[in-house]
C-alpha cells in the first residue's frame, strides 16, 4: 500500500512540474501566491500555528492585527515560493541568473580563497531551494559543495530531490551516511549547506531563538570545531513575484576557541535578525519551539542547555494546579520546586483553591499564585487561565482538576489517568507501584515532577533550615485535633499532662493550634493542664499560623496538615499517629520524632474507631515527654531532603 501512495505521490509531483514549466516563472509564482491565500483560510490548524510562533517571536513587539497581517502575508509567500521552486529545476543558469540577486558574495567565497573550508547555515526563508538551484552561479570553481539533509520518506521524491541537485552540481549527503564525507570536504576548502532552523528533538541542544529556548542542530558547530571552517548564514529571501535575493553573511570566521553552545547560539542569533528583515518570509508553520515529551523540563536532556543569561529568556509558563488539603498540598511542595528547577526559563503559577493561597506563596520557587474562590466555577477558573500557559501540572486526581486546563486549551497537560479524565490530559503519567515497602505520599508527586524532567537529585532542593524568632522562653506548639476525624485524635487528657509536665520541668510557653471546630478540644485540654497557653484555634489565617510555627521550638501534634507545614518550616515535630500510616504520611525530613504503636488493626484509615481506641491508648506520655524532651536537647534541625 505505502508503495502505491508513494508511486502515486510521485506521479503528483511530475504532472505538477510539468504543468508549472509551461507558464513564466512570475506567473507560476502569483499561481502559488493565490493558492497561500487560499491556504490560510483553510487550513485554521496553520493559521493558528503560524500566529501562536509569532506571537512567541514578537512578543511585545508587534500587536495582534500586526501579528494576523504577517502570517496571512507569509501564508502568500510560501505559496509563490513553494510553487515557484517546482519551476526552477526546469529553468537554465542565464534564466536563473536573471532572476537573482546575491549579495555578499566575498563573506561566501573569502574562506575558499583561503583554503578553508565554509559552512552555510540555511534556513527555511522565501526560496531556501533556489540556494541549491543557483550554486553554479555563486560557487568557485574547483571547489566542492554539499548538502547535508534528511532523506524524505517516499523514496521516488526522495530520489529525485537528489537528482535535482546533482544536476546543479551539488552532493547531497544524507545524515543518516555519517559526516565524513561532509568533513573531506570542509577539509579540502569546499562548501557545506545544513538547515539550521528546525526543532532538532532529542538530538539538539536547548538554546535561544527569538528568545525562547528552542532544540537546535549543533550539526554546523561541531563540524566547524572539527575541520575549522568557517560559518556562513545564507538566506533566499524574495524580491517580487519570481525573483529573489541571496544574501550571505559571516556568522563566524574563526570557530577555534569557542564552544559548540556557543557557536550554536551565535547561529541562532544571526538566524533572528534575518527573519527580522523580512518575518514574513520564513516558514512559520513548523512547531519551532516544539515542547518536548515527556520530559519538557529539560534538566536531564543529553545535550542540555545553553540558555545564557536566565533573565534575559522569554518564560515557559507552567501552571501546578495544587491539590485541594494542606497536609497533600505540603507533601506536594517538594515536587513544585523540582519543577520550578527544570529548566532556566520556567515561570511558575500555582493554581490553588484560595484557602492555601498563603502556602504557595511563601514557597520561593513559585511565581505566581492563581487562588480558586471558594464555590467558584470551573468555567471561571478556566477563563482566567486562558492564553496563558504553556503546560499545566495537574497533581489532584479529580475530574475537576483536569478539567480546568482542558477547557483553558493549554497545549500540555500532564497528570495521572485518575477516574473519567483519561481523555481530558494528554500526557498520562503512569501511576507505578513498584514492590517492596509502601513509598511515602510525596513520591506520588515527585514520580509527576520526575517524569517530565525534574532532577530530584539536585541538591538545591533541601528544605530551608529552621529559625527561630528572638530569645526567651522554650514556645512549645501543640496541635490536638485532625479535620479527618477522631481515629486520628490522641486522648485530650494525656495531652494536658504533657503540658503540665513539660512546663514544670522546662518553664516553656505553650500555643494551640488548630481550626475553629478544635477549639472545644483545645479548652479541655487547657483546663485540665492548668497551665497558662495561648489558644489560637480558629483564630489564625494560614499566613499567621506559619509565622507562628517558626516561634516554636518544637510541635507536638497528631497526623495533620499542621503537622506537614510545621515540617516544610523546619521545625521538629513530634507526631502522634493512630489509624493512618506514617510510611506513607509521615512529617517529611529528618530531625523528627513519630509514636506510633502497630496493633492488630492498624493501619485501618477509618475516621472514627470502632473498637476501643487501642492504637492511641498504647501511646503513653512517658514517650511523648521523652521525644520532645530529646528534640529540645539536640540542635535546630540544618535542613532536611525532600526526595
Amino acid at each position: 500500500m505505502k508503495r502505491f501512495i508513494d508511486r502515486c505521490a510521485w506521479c503528483a509531483v511530475v504532472v505538477l512540474e510539468n504543468l508549472m514549466g509551461l507558464l513564466p516563472v512570475p506567473a507560476v509564482w502569483r499561481l502559488g501566491d493565490f493558492l497561500g491565500r487560499i491556504a490560510h483560510a483553510v487550513l485554521p490548524g496553520y493559521r493558528e500555528l503560524a500566529r501562536a510562533n509569532h506571537r512567541i517571536a514578537f512578543a511585545g513587539e508587534m500587536s495582534e492585527p500586526e501579528i494576523r497581517a504577517s502570517v496571512a502575508r507569509a501564508f502568500r509567500s510560501l505559496g509563490g515560493n513553494l510553487l515557484a521552486g517546482l519551476r526552477l529545476s526546469r529553468c537554465d543558469l542565464p534564466e536563473l541568473a536573471d532572476r537573482l540577486q546575491i549579495d555578499g558574495l566575498d563573506d561566501f567565497r573569502s574562506p575558499s580563497l583561503a583554503g578553508r573550508g565554509n559552512i552555510v547555515a540555511l534556513l527555511h526563508m522565501g526560496g531556501w531551494e533556489t540556494t541549491a538551484q543557483a550554486a553554479p552561479l555563486y560557487l568557485l570553481p574547483g571547489h566542492r559543495l554539499a548538502t547535508i539533509y534528511q532523506p524524505l520518506g517516499n523514496p521516488l521524491l526522495d530520489a529525485r530531490v537528489r537528482a535535482a541537485r546533482e544536476k546543479r552540481g551539488i552532493e547531497a549527503i544524507a545524515r543518516s551516511d555519517g559526516f565524513r564525507e561532509a568533513i573531506r570536504i570542509l577539509r579540502s576548502g569546499g562548501v557545506v549547506g545544513v538547515l539550521i532552523d528546525q526543532h532538532a528533538g532529542d538530538a539538539g541542544i536547548w538554546t535561544p531563538f527569538f528568545g525562547r529556548l528552542a532544540s537546535t542542530t549543533t550539526l554546523p558547530a561541531l563540524l566547524a570545531a572539527r575541520t575549522g571552517a568557517a560559518l556562513t548564514l545564507g538566506t533566499a529571501a524574495s524580491d517580487g513575484p519570481g525573483r529573489w535575493r541571496l544574501r550571505f553573511r559571516t556568522a563566524c570566521d574563526r570557530p577555534e576557541g569557542r564552544g559548540i553552545e556557543e557557536l550554536t547560539a551565535l547561529l541562532n542569533r544571526a538566524a533572528e535578525a534575518e527573519i527580522r528583515r523580512a518575518p514574513h518570509e520564513w516558514f512559520w508553520v513548523h512547531r519551532r519551539w516544539k515542547t518536548p515529551s515527556p520530559k519538557f523540563l529539560l534538566k536531564t536532556y543529553k545535550r542540555g542547555v545553553a540558555a545564557g543569561h536566565p533573565g534575559d529568556l522569554k518564560p515557559f509558563r507552567i501552571v501546578v494546579r495544587s491539590p485541594n488539603w494542606l497536609g497533600d498540598a505540603v507533601m506536594a511542595a517538594p515536587a513544585v520546586r523540582a519543577i520550578k528547577h527544570g529548566r532556566p526559563d520556567v515561570h511558575l503559577t500555582v493554581l490553588t483553591p484560595a484557602k492555601l493561597a498563603d502556602l504557595w506563596s511563601a514557597v520561593p520557587e513559585v511565581d505566581a499564585v492563581l487562588p480558586i474562590a471558594a464555590g467558584e466555577t470551573v468555567f471561571s477558573v478556566a477563563r482566567r487561565l486562558r492564553s496563558g500557559f504553556d503546560a499545566a501540572v495537574v497533581l489532584p486526581n479529580s475530574v475537576r482538576s483536569a478539567l480546568e486546563p482542558w477547557l483553558a486549551g493549554i497545549p500540555r497537560r500532564v497528570g495521572y489517568a485518575g477516574r473519567w479524565r483519561s481523555r481530558l490530559l494528554d500526557q498520562i503519567v503512569p501511576a507505578d507501584r513498584p514492590p517492596g515497602p509502601p513509598r511515602h505520599q510525596v513520591h506520588h508527586y515527585l514520580d509527576l515532577a520526575e517524569r517530565i524532567g525534574a532532577d530530584l537529585a539536585d541538591p538545591t532542593l533541601a528544605l530551608p533550615p529552621a529559625g527561630f524568632a528572638g530569645d526567651g522562653p522554650v514556645r512549645i506548639g501543640l496541635c490536638p485535633g485532625a479535620e479527618y476525624g477522631p481515629a486520628k485524635r490522641w486522648l485530650p487528657e494525656r495531652y494536658a499532662e504533657v503540658m503540665q509536665r513539660l512546663s514544670s520541668a522546662r518553664g516553656c510557653t505553650w500555643s494551640v493550634f488548630g481550626t475553629a471546630r478544635d477549639t472545644p478540644i483545645a479548652a479541655e485540654i487547657l483546663g485540665r493542664s492548668g497551665v497558662s497557653a495561648e489558644d489560637r484555634t480558629g483564630k489564625t489565617t494560614l499566613a499567621e499560623l506559619m509565622q507562628e510555627l517558626r516561634r516554636c521550638r518544637v510541635l507536638v501534634t497528631n497526623d495533620t496538615g499542621t503537622m506537614h507545614l510545621a515540617a516544610l518550616l523546619g521545625v521538629p515535630v513530634v507526631a502522634i499517629f493512630g489509624s493512618t500510616e506514617p510510611a506513607l504520611t509521615g512529617p517529611l525530613g529528618s530531625g523528627h520524632v513519630v509514636l506510633r504503636r502497630r496493633v492488630e488493626c492498624s493501619p485501618c484509615f477509618l475516621r472514627d474507631c470502632p473498637l476501643d481506641f487501642r492504637c492511641m491508648k498504647a501511646i503513653g506520655v512517658d514517650e511523648v515527654v521523652a521525644a520532645v524532651e530529646r528534640i529540645l536537647d539536640a540542635s535546630p534541625i540544618e535542613g532536611v531532603r525532600v526526595a
